[in-house]
Parts: C-alpha cells; sequence; structure tokens
C-alpha cells in the first residue's frame, strides 16, 4: 500500500538591515514565556549548530504539557549584513527539517548564505521533536506490501484490515497527542521559532507540504510575514480525497514526461513511442499483481503496491529517470525487483535493518487531522474509484493509502477553504509545470486564492523547482528573499 507523500520544502526589511526581536510585534495572550525563549545554540557538527525551542502540546492550555522542537542553523556567513533567519520545511508531512538543512543548506544560493541563517525545525510530532510513533518495522512492511489496488471484495477487506490496524496502533500508542499534531499548530509554532530566532518578521522557505503549512502561517500571522517562498503549491481549497486523486493525475503526467524522454533517443527498451512505453508499464504492474518480483536485498516479495511506490519515487527527480528505466529494465527482464524496491523504501524511509523512521506515522497524523475524511469504506471506495478512472496506473494506490484516516480516532468538522493571507506582504508562489506530485495548477490556485499572491513557473520537470539550479528561478527567489521585491506575477523560467 503506497502512502504518496507531498515531499522528497508584513512589510520588508530594507537590503542590508539586520532584523531585531521588536517590542511591538504582538505576543498571543498566555504565550510570552514562549515568545520571550533565547534558544541555547551547540555545535552539532560541520558548521551547524542546533537548539531546542518549547512550545505547548495545546494552545488552549499554555500551563500545561510542553512540546520541545528541534532546531538547526547554518549560520549567515557574512555576520556584519545579515539580515536574519531563513526558516525553511523540505514537506511531508512528516519531513524532517533538521535532516533536510543539513544535507540541502549550502545548496541554497549563496547570496542568501552570506544574508541569512538557514534554519530548519522538525514540525511537532515529526524525527526530533517528541516523534509520533505507532508502528514497527514489520507492521510497516505489511501496510506498503498490500494491494492498494483491490480486485475484488476480498482484497479491498484486507485493504481495510490494514488501515484499521495502521488506526488503531496510533490510538494505543500516542492518542492523546493525536490532537494536537495537524497544521494549524504547528503554524502556530512557527511564529513562536520567529520570535526565538529574533526575528520581528518571517522570512520563509516551504516546499511541497511547507507551502501548505506557510499557507497556514499566513493566515494566522500575516502581519509576520516578511518573505514568503512557496515551492511546489498544496491548494488549501481541496478535500482529503480531492488531493489524492489530482496528486495521483500529477504521477500519471510524470511517466508520460518519463516516457517521451525514454524514446527521444531512439533506445528505449519499452516500445518507440510514449504511448507504448506508459502501456508496457501498465502491463508489468499487471503482471506483478499476479506474480510478485524477487529482490536480493532481503526475504521481501516485491508486490504491484511496492513496485508502483518505487516507480512514484524516481518520478519526483528528474535525475532519477536513469535509475528508473535501469529497474524496468531488471524487473521486466528478469522479475527483479531489487532497485524497485531500493526506491520504494527510499520513498518511506525504511533503512537496511527493517527499521523506519517516524515520517509515515507521522504523515498519517498530521494528514488525517487535518480535514474531514470519509466516513466509511463504501464512500472511501467510490472515490478510488473515480481515481483510478482518472489516473490508471497510480490512481487507485494514492487514494487507498489514505485509507487509516476513515478509521482514525481524532477527526476534524473543520472543512478546507480558501487561503487569503489578508494585508500580507507578497507572497510567491513556485509551480512546475510537470510536477509529480504537486500538480502545476496547485501553484496557480494558491496564487490566486493570496491576496498578496505571485506566481513564478518553472516550465520543466520534477518535484518543487528551486534547489533544482536553474538559474532564473535562482536568482528571482534569491533577489526577492534578500530585498523583498518578488519577481513579476506570471513570470516563467524555462
Amino acid at each position: 500500500m503506497a502512502t504518496v507523500l507531498a515531499l522528497a520544502t508584513v512589510t520588508g526589511c530594507s537590503d542590508g538591515d539586520e532584523q531585531e526581536a521588536s517590542p511591538s510585534t504582538s505576543v498571543p495572550a498566555g504565550l510570552g514565556s514562549f515568545y520571550g525563549q533565547k534558544p541555547s545554540w551547540k555545535g552539532c557538527g560541520n558548521g551547524f549548530q542546533c537548539a531546542t525551542v518549547q512550545v505547548p502540546l495545546d494552545y488552549a492550555k499554555p500551563s500545561g504539557e510542553k512540546v520541545d522542537i528541534h532546531v538547526i542553523r547554518l549560520p549567515a556567513e557574512d555576520k556584519s549584513n545579515r539580515i536574519g533567519s531563513l526558516l525553511t520545511n523540505p514537506g511531508g508531512p512528516g519531513g524532517s527539517g533538521v535532516d533536510f538543512v543539513r544535507q540541502a543548506g549550502r545548496t541554497f544560493g549563496r547570496d542568501l548564505r552570506r544574508r541569512f541563517d538557514i534554519v530548519g525545525f522538525d514540525p511537532r510530532g515529526v524525527a526530533g521533536s517528541d516523534p509520533v510513533r505507532c508502528n514497527t518495522g514489520p507492521q510497516l512492511d505489511e501496510f506498503f506490501a498490500t494491494d492498494a489496488s483491490p480486485d475484488d471484495p476480498k482484497e479491498t477487506a484486507a485493504l481495510a484490515a490494514e488501515g484499521k490496524k495502521f488506526a488503531q496502533h496510533c490510538k494505543t500508542k500516542v492518542g492523546s497527542e493525536l490532537p494536537y499534531v495537524g497544521t494549524i499548530n504547528a503554524a502556530r509554532d512557527m511564529d513562536v521559532l520567529r520570535a526565538a530566532l529574533g526575528d520581528s518578521k518571517l522570512t520563509y522557505y516551504g516546499a511541497s507540504y511547507g507551502t501548505y503549512l506557510g499557507a497556514f502561517y499566513a493566515e494566522q500571522f500575516p502581519k509576520n510575514i516578511r518573505a514568503f517562498v512557496l515551492d511546489g503549491a498544496v491548494d488549501p481549497r481541496l478535500s482529503s480525497t480531492e488531493l489524492l486523486i489530482e496528486q495521483a493525475k500529477g504521477f500519471e503526467t510524470a511517466l508520460r514526461a518519463f516516457a517521451d524522454d525514454c524514446v527521444k533517443p531512439g533506445t528505449c527498451p519499452f516500445g518507440g513511442s510514449a504511448d507504448a512505453v506508459v502501456a508496457k508499464v501498465e502491463s508489468f504492474l499487471s503482471a506483478t499483481d499476479h506474480k510478485p518480483l524477487t529482490n536480493t536485498r532481503d526475504s521481501r516479495k516485491v508486490t504491484e503496491a511496492l513496485a508502483v511506490m518505487g516507480i512514484a519515487r524516481a518520478l519526483y527527480v528528474k535525475e532519477y529517470w536513469p535509475v528508473l528505466r535501469q529497474a524496468l529494465t531488471q524487473a521486466m527482464q528478469n522479475s527483479d525487483g531489487t532497485i524497485l524496491l531500493a526506491l520504494a523504501d527510499e520513498m518511506v524511509e525504511r533503512k537496511p535493518d527493517g527499521t523506519y523512521s517516524n515520517q509515515t506515522d507521522a504523515n498519517m497524523a498530521v494528514n488525517c487531522v487535518d480535514k474531514p475524511n470519509p466516513p466509511d469504506l463504501a464512500a472511501y471506495g467510490k472515490y478510488a474509484d473515480k481515481a483510478k478512472k482518472v489516473a490508471p496506473r497510480f490512481g487507485a494506490f494514492v487514494v487507498w493509502g489514505g485509507l487509516p484516516c476513515v478509521y482514525w480516532p481524532v477527526q476534524t468538522k473543520q472543512e478546507p477553504k480558501p487561503i487569503t493571507a489578508k494585508g500580507a506582504a507578497p507572497i510567491v508562489v513556485i509551480g512546475t509545470t510537470r510536477d509529480p506530485a504537486t500538480p502545476y495548477k496547485w501553484a496557480q490556485n494558491l496564487a490566486d486564492q493570496l491576496s498578496s499572491g505571485v506566481l513564478l513557473t518553472f516550465n520543466g520537470d520534477g518535484h518543487t523547482a528551486y534547489l533544482q539550479g536553474n538559474p532564473c528561478i535562482t536568482k528571482a527567489t534569491d533577489d526577492y528573499l534578500i530585498t523583498t521585491d518578488p519577481p513579476k506575477d506570471g513570470t516563467t523560467c524555462g
């Protein structure tokens, strides 16, 4: 069963002004002790510094239980011209922002690294910030291997059983935390972080789900925004199932782009046209549904669900397309799913010893409480059927992957709605035209919803744009984050 992640993400200061915490910055009632924190930064290897910042588990009860938010920063290289902190989030939900900055902090534009501390944080419930842990490695192995494109009532019942078990494991192990791990609280945590970092206004880069988190921040704290970049946008108006269906369509678009790329040299092993390649992949998946592949890494069988997840992982990044070509060749010719399984494991952060990060548990916990869910299996199945019609290769897998939310112990009645962030400074929304996980039209929609939205388009492939290194995107983004002067709305980089 493939849980597809949405991964891997005010007045302006004038150029050269360093931000300092302002006494006039509004501090919500009862939260003064949190907003007044001074993090104790300590070196944590390779030039990085780490600290923790406390936030209330329940903002309605600030004197109650606390959550420690794990934070990392790469200090600005030019202290004399430092502007402030650039807070980042790589997506998920469930992605570690600390790991992201460790791995990618030095790939941000040089001008940004000179002028800003590049800061990452693990949102509440993720990695180093009181992580939500529901399932053991073997339990997740079973969850992901379960056929997520059921062909009969028996397979549907097996899916339902896995969904119920996932939800029950979370209720048993972390039930008291589940009401508080949603995006609305994580966004409030970001404002505490802003103050703790010493910035009167927030400068932010969010990718994928990080755009959704950033949009929620902007809606709650529009006057606290200095400059915001939302890269690979999520449309907040969509329901939980609408999001999954549209995401599945995005993977179809990316598969078609992979097929087009494969046949260009005239040596594609899967067919002489893009249509033939897509049909070959579909036929391969159907065969794998009946006879799983072997692999040389461990004793697991590579089921259709794991094969789809491996393909999806490779479609996230164009540089992975040669690996996908190799993986599919190996699988089709030798029934060997070793490379596909390795890609699937990377997608869900499964380690060679069979353990997992808490990415999957946190991803489900956040998604399930953020939006209302269909009431039962029958209602959910109708959305899966719809998805399969519009996204034949990915629809069922993507939508059925969210089935545990039907059985989740915490449900919200808060319906999705547009986010306008009225009164915010310009917010730049970046969309990639053939993004597999966050379709381009989501960026268009979010830029339209935001009262100060500015759309920047990357005509290309892959999930999110900024860190792909396109000079046009890099310059437009860096210039805006430094000066707060956004690019012209509708600018396209190719």
